[in-house]
């Protein structure tokens, strides 16, 4: 018994709120291979690979390739902004409490290069250092109930908001006001 409930209970209840959330989503997608893809990289993402990398989501789904997972990320056309507002919507109605908590929080992705937007050295937690990195910040709506990401912003440091010929190389979707 998990939290009073059986095995085959809460497995069943997660595979229900799975298929709803895809059901949810489903518009974002105009045809029908990407909203396929998406649902296969969902999957992905929550299947038991402790490494999520394109490779090892390709080869869950059934794919000769990471191509099609990596193509969802990198050239689906899909609202980022539509699908963290489903997702902001279905984490209210599920986990919704009136004693939940916002929690804000940053975390550094570690880069080689210097191309990536808002790449640059700065301290990043992850390493617990000084590094070339890109950071993140994150809210998570958390509840008796449980807990889900519902925002996200890429941090540009004041050497790519200052340059704007930077900045229209790298493509970010709307350069955020730089805080330190």
């Amino acid at each position: 018994m998990i939290g009073g409930a059986s095995v085959e209970d809460t497995l069943t209840l997660w595979a229900s709120s799975l298929r709803d959330a895809k059901q949810r989503i489903r518009p974002l997608f105009t045809q029908e291979r990407v909203a396929a893809a998406a649902g296969q990289f969902l999957d992905g993402l929550l299947g038991n690979e402790p490494r999520k990398t394109g490779w090892m989501r390709a080869e869950a789904a059934g794919d000769p390739g990471p191509w099609r997972q990596q193509a969802i990320l990198g050239r689906g056309q899909w609202d980022a902004d539509a699908l963290r507002d489903i997702v902001r919507e279905y984490a209210l109605e599920t986990l919704g409490d009136e004693d939940a908590v916002l929690v804000i929080d940053e975390t550094g992705f570690l880069k080689q290069g210097k191309a990536s937007c808002g790449v640059a050295r700065q301290y990043t937690g992850s390493a617990g250092k000084i590094t070339n990195c890109q950071i993140g910040v994150f809210a998570a709506y958390v509840s008796r109930h449980g807990h889900a990401f519902i925002d996200r912003a890429l941090y540009l440091p004041k050497d790519w908001t200052d340059d704007p010929a930077r900045l229209k190389a790298a493509h970010p979707r709307s350069p955020r006001s730089r805080v330190t």
